[in-house]
């Protein structure tokens, strides 16, 4: 990986935030998903899937490339568009576990943003703990009959293509696959029949991305589309992508936290209090020192772990330590550089406040950071 081509990634990634989602923020967020052009706009760009090799219509990077375009992401503040849920995951148990047939016909499209992806991986009972899933997926022929319920899946509304974790032996891990459902390619759309998109998520923040309820009643799946050489292999597929999927958070989380601090160091400057600006009190400036610390360390870490994860090192347990490290670092960074804006910083149309309601999730998916810390605990 050159260095030139990420910095000129990460150029082409703040123009594209800047002129597609940013002026758009308050509109999806009332829409509760992005529009179908701005995928097409990210695909025009040559950002989606661009760590993804060129043979399958991706942009022949690396995970650097991609942690470039996250990063931006982050420092647009915006969370809104599923981007990493689309490249960073989606496309890569394609690359990693689909055949030959499956890559050429899935991935060129979601390179172009023709086709969107999601995981269907969480279900209403179960969350961190995959080994108890419940939707299930059994052989009937040439298909794969599908019956279960998911929540809390981004993309849902624009998503073509879902990647379901289901049951198609017996209990525990062993028992799990992944299997690649066509859906149609909006909520207007019909999918197959017995696929239905539920209701939209109302959430704390995020308000702009698309989060909907799942539900498969009697679909048929072509059993042609299970990902992997024979069932049962898909908790093992998702062990092997979590460390990538937890270091992508990781991106987001440093990437914010960074934007926050600049945020409030110019808002310490330009505002007043008792005939001064704010940043000259010693309580704020020290506030201010404290974040800035937390955050150079916590991109110092990043880099450590993107540089092995690019080098094909980054074990499950560091990427478990970036992953909860970083998003409490982000969630305390970010509300303590919103408390320097006052009465401010809890209105909306200010990013910060955006920002504050947005980070919190960050602590819980792609495994709450409890079950991160028992994950490190037993390597220990």
């Amino acid at each position: 990986m050159e260095h030139d081509e990420v910095s000129d990634v990460l150029t082409l990634a703040r123009t594209f935030f800047e002129r597609e989602v940013t002026p758009n923020v308050e509109r999806f967020a009332e829409q509760h998903q992005v529009d179908k052009e701005t995928w097409l706009a990210a695909g025009a760009a040559g950002l989606l899937c661009i760590s993804i090799p060129e043979e399958y219509g991706g942009g022949g990077g690396s995970f650097a490339h991609e942690a470039a375009v996250m990063w931006e992401q982050g420092r647009a503040a915006d969370d809104s568009l599923g981007y990493s849920v689309h490249s960073s995951i989606v496309a890569h148990y394609l690359l990693n576990y689909g055949s030959e047939d499956q890559k050429q016909r899935w991935l060129p499209r979601m390179a172009t943003g023709e086709l969107v992806g999601a995981i269907a991986m969480t279900e209403p009972s179960t969350g961190s703990d995959l080994q108890r899933i419940r939707t299930t997926a059994k052989r009937d022929g040439d298909h794969y009959v599908i019956n279960g319920s998911k929540t809390f899946i981004t993309n849902s509304s624009h998503a073509g293509l879902v990647l379901v974790v289901a049951r198609t032996g017996g209990e525990g891990a062993q028992g799990v696959s992944l299997i690649v459902a066509e859906v149609g390619g909006t909520s207007e759309t019909p999918g197959p029949e017995g696929f239905e998109r539920g209701r939209v998520l109302q959430k704390i923040g995020q308000h702009g991305q698309d989060t909907r309820e799942l539900s498969f009643t009697d679909m048929l799946v072509p059993v042609g589309n299970l990902l992997g050489d024979s069932e049962g292999q898909g908790f093992y597929q998702l062990m092997l992508q979590l460390p990538q999927e937890r270091l992508a958070i990781a991106v987001g989380a440093v990437a914010s936290a960074e934007k926050a601090v600049e945020l409030a160091i110019a808002y310490s400057k330009e505002r007043e209090a008792f005939g001064k600006p704010i940043g000259s009190f010693q309580a704020l400036r020290f506030t201010l020192a404290e974040v800035s610390t937390d955050v150079l360390a916590a991109r110092t870490f990043l880099d450590y772990c993107i540089g092995l994860h690019v080098e094909g090192r980054l074990d499950a347990a560091t990427a478990s330590r970036a992953k909860y490290w970083t998003t409490d670092v982000q969630c305390d960074v970010i509300d303590r550089c919103l408390q320097v804006f006052g009465g401010y910083g809890y209105m909306l149309e200010y990013p910060i406040a955006r920002m504050y309601a947005g980070a919190r999730v960050q602590k819980i998916y792609g495994g709450t950071n409890e079950i991160m810390k028992e994950l490190i605990s037993r390597t220990l």
